[in-house]
Formats: C-alpha cells, structure tokens, sequence
C-alpha cells in the first residue's frame, strides 16, 4: 500500500510555500537518486519542474534493455491562490506523481529494485491561475504545454503514463480513476487489455475507460475543445502514451479546493507502480506493435495530429 507517502506528499503539496526544492528534499529522503530542479518562468508567473529516475535492475541506468517507463503528473498547479485558499482538485496529477516516486524511492532502497527504469516528472506550483471552461473552470498553468513537454516527457521513454484531474466533465461519472485508450503519434488505438487487467486488481473492480476525441489527442492552442491536458504528452513522443483519470461521479472544477479524494488518488499510484513493474519485465503491453504498423500501412501516419496543423 502507499497511504503514507500520499498522505506525507499530501500534506508537503498542501502549503502556499511551498518548492520544487521541498520536493525534492522530501524524495531524497525517501531513498530517491539526485532528483533534478528546474525552475520555468512564463507569462503568468513561473513553476519548479521535479523530475527523478528510479534505476532498475536491467535498465539503461545499469547498461541494461529492460524498457523505460515514464510516469508524468500533469497539472495547472497545486493551488490558485490568492483566489482560492488550500490544494486545488487539479493538484491531483502531481501529487500521484510525487506519491508514486516516492514510494518506488522507498522500495528501491530496501532493495525491491525493478527491472527497468521509471522516470517520474511533475512541476510544482501552488499560485497558478485559473481559466474558463464548460463545464466547470479548469486550471491554468503559468508555463505553457510546450515547455511542459520539454521538462516532463522524457524522450528515451518506450512508454508514459500521463496522470491527471479529469473531474470537470460529464463522461465518466465513478470516484476513483479511469484509463484511456492507448494513444501513439496519432493514432488513438485500442484499450490495453493489460493495462485494464491491472486495473481490475488494483481496484477490485470493472474498469473505468475514459473516453477520447481526436482533438483530444490534439496540441493546445489550435482552438479545439480539449477534454483537459491528459493526453498534452503524446504530442511530444512517438511512444505510446495512456491517461489515468482521476475522476468523480460529478464534474468538479480544477478550481476547486477540498475535492481530492485520497483513496482514488491511492489506487492510482498503485496503479502505476503496478504498471512500472510489469512492463519493466517485459510482461506489460500498452499496444499491439503488429497492429499499429498495420493501420499506419493501410491508412498512413496521423502525425499531423501531435502538430498544429493548418492556420
């Protein structure tokens, strides 16, 4: 279980001060090697990325061939003050994210070492402004999703998991998280079987799918409505990236504060511990590789979706 390190990491979030370097103090006495800082200035204030790799036993940290997952809590920020006071619904990404890299911080150092390397990435902002949406206002970020991309998408990833606050919406209504379809260089493909397999142990029940539009899978800024950021990611990889929703049974803004739900964000972060285990062994697929290249062989790249495309 990891009700301590979200309950800790809860309580670290939860304060108008505090840093990218907290953070990372709190991991590395968790066990975590060197977690990196960098603090991202923008046009709305600025946000300090933590990012940390927790090596495996066969992973390309060791020399290994084991594959690499990557883990992202993706987020506005942890708070919006002074407009709200305490941590926001939307602050739900990072701290799974936190909890997540703690916990394999810990096991790492007692010697539970997985096969292959997780790199973990969140960034820390507890001001970050608010912005309208239907149904409920989301979250703002004062960086935007290019430098997100930049400091939390590792390029040498085979696999991401994007975590993220999906409550302000009307199309999955349980408590708890839901999963998306597995999404590569365009193309929304089906729902890893494996991934709902894990699901179900992890939760001791059906899974949750979160449904996607292509504008979804989409790049912000080209004025197409966005379910939120969850699937932002995939614009920036050729791997396979999949969403973990923490959903509510009614839409909650991003906005909102006194709305995380500890055990949906528990299950989560043993979801993705889970995940990180067996794919790490090699027992784990988010796609069908054969049948990917069969629908790119038949109906082309759909690359054009991870860019802008035309003004």
């Amino acid at each position: 279980m990891s009700w301590r390190h979200v309950i800790d990491a809860y309580e670290l979030l939860d304060d108008p001060a505090v840093t990218g370097a907290a953070v990372a103090e709190y991991l590395t006495g968790c066990g975590a090697p060197k977690p990196t800082v960098h603090t991202v200035r923008g046009d709305k204030g600025s946000t300090d990325f933590v990012r940390l790799t927790i090596p495996g036993r066969r992973g390309r940290s060791a020399g290994g061939d084991a594959p690499t997952l990557g883990v992202i809590g993706r987020l506005g920020g942890l708070g919006a003050r002074p407009e709200q006071l305490g941590f926001v619904s939307d602050g739900d990404g990072a701290l799974t994210a936190v909890s997540v890299a703690a916990k394999l911080s810990a096991m790492h150092a007692r010697g539970d070492v997985l096969d292959g390397d997780v790199v973990v990435a969140t960034h820390i902002c507890p001001d970050a402004p608010t912005r309208p949406h239907d149904p409920v206002p989301f979250m703002d970020s004062p960086v935007d999703l290019a430098a997100m991309n930049e400091h939390e998408v590792d390029p040498d990833a085979d696999a991401v998991l994007s975590v993220d606050t999906t409550k302000g919406n009307r199309i999955v209504n349980v408590n708890g998280f839901a999963i998306s379809p597995t999404v590569k260089q365009g193309w929304i493909l089906r729902v890893s079987e494996d991934l709902l397999a894990v699901q179900q142990r992890v939760t001791g029940s059906l899974p949750a799918v979160l449904p996607l539009a292509m504008a979804d899978i989409t790049p912000y800024g080209n004025g197409a409505y966005h379910v939120n950021s969850i699937l932002q990611p995939t614009t920036a990889t050729a791997a396979p990236v999949v969403g973990v929703a923490i959903t509510t049974e009614t839409p909650v803004a991003g906005s909102a504060t006194g709305a995380t739900q500890l055990s949906s964000v528990e299950s989560a972060v043993r979801f993705c511990i889970e995940v990180a285990k067996d794919f790490g062994r090699g027992t784990l697929r988010f796609h069908d590789q054969a049948e990917f290249e069969h629908l790119v062989h038949r109906y082309g790249p759909m690359t054009a979706l991870q860019t802008q495309g035309n003004a």
